[in-house]
């Protein structure tokens, strides 16, 4: 882990997992978030950010800390395999399924570091990063994103890198795939990682929802297409086998959280797409994907 010679209080080195110590600097950062900010300041771009030339869609750049740039957090997505087309709901990204890890990229990912850097006292890397599971940097960083599982394929190497960071303390947040279907084909390929071991449903009551922003349901945000479509009624889902957003995880041995699974709900299109409208922005994007976000990653550097 990199800076491990800067230990915060109550670290202990050396009989921690080597994830402990960006989890208690960027969990301690968390505690002074400012997030009611988003409700009144900031936001005037309704329809986007305004386009530019680069890779970052128009959203806006700072710099890293000067003083220890390589300890800022950094928001990596997960590259894996699939095939398939899901159904015919989608066709992967751009047409090629087996890049079904890039959707809502790069747009959900940096916006969610704008917004953690605009409004918490976080310190933030403004460029996202994806890495596969056996690439040897993973160990850098304690919090992963994967997305639209409902078709990836674990090889025996990445299932084994993906249980060993689990155990070493990682987090895993796993959003974006809708129906049964999709459910049954990431359970099973979570049963290479963790052989025998269910996933458990979490209560509202649990830390995740109620940790720096209290919720009072679980979050289900749509794609903005059929969150207009399902306006007139209150419908927020996408297919009708999934109707109920449900947030499972993988718990160790203590009762942590080693792996989130965000299931009938896109919290990263309510990151993505929080400038398509002002309804579609209050609605989801303020109400419900970055609340919860921020929710998911103060529990995730604090356990």
């Amino acid at each position: 882990m990199k800076n491990r010679n800067i230990f915060p209080l109550g670290f202990i080195p050396g009989s921690s997992s080597l994830l402990q110590l960006s989890r208690l600097r960027w969990g301690w950062a968390l505690l002074a978030i400012c997030f009611s900010v988003l409700a009144v300041a900031q936001y005037n771009r309704f329809g986007g950010w305004e386009e530019d030339n680069d890779n970052r869609r128009g959203i806006p750049e700072w710099e890293r800390d000067a003083d220890l740039p390589e300890d800022d957090f950094t928001f990596v997505r997960i590259e894996y395999d699939s095939y398939g087309d899901g159904g015919g709901r989608y066709r992967g990204w751009r047409g090629d399924p087996r890049k079904r890890w890039k959707i809502d990229y790069p747009e959900s990912d940096l916006n969610l570091s704008f917004r953690l850097q605009q409004l918490t006292s976080m310190k933030v890397d403004p460029d996202a990063l994806h890495l596969r599971l056996t690439d040897e940097r993973l160990m850098d960083y304690p919090f992963i994103y994967l997305v639209e599982p409902g078709q990836l394929t674990f090889s025996e190497e990445e299932a084994l890198e993906l249980r060993k960071y689990l155990n070493l303390g990682g987090f895993l947040m796993v959003d974006d795939f809708w129906g049964w279907d999709e459910y049954y084909n990431f359970a099973r390929e979570m049963e290479k990682v963790f052989p025998g071991k269910e996933p458990v449903e979490l209560d509202l009551s649990h830390p995740i929802f109620q940790g720096i922003i209290q919720l009072e349901e679980k979050p289900q945000v749509p794609n903005p297409g059929d969150a207009e479509r399902g306006r007139p009624w209150g419908i927020t889902w996408e297919r009708e086998d999934a109707q109920e957003a449900n947030y499972r995880a993988y718990l160790d041995d203590k009762g942590r959280i080693q792996a989130l699974i965000c299931h009938n709900t896109d919290l990263g299109d309510g990151w993505e797409r929080e400038g398509i409208n002002e309804w579609y922005f209050r609605e989801f994007s303020e109400k419900k994907a970055y609340p919860m976000a921020i929710n998911i990653l103060f529990y995730a550097m604090t356990h």
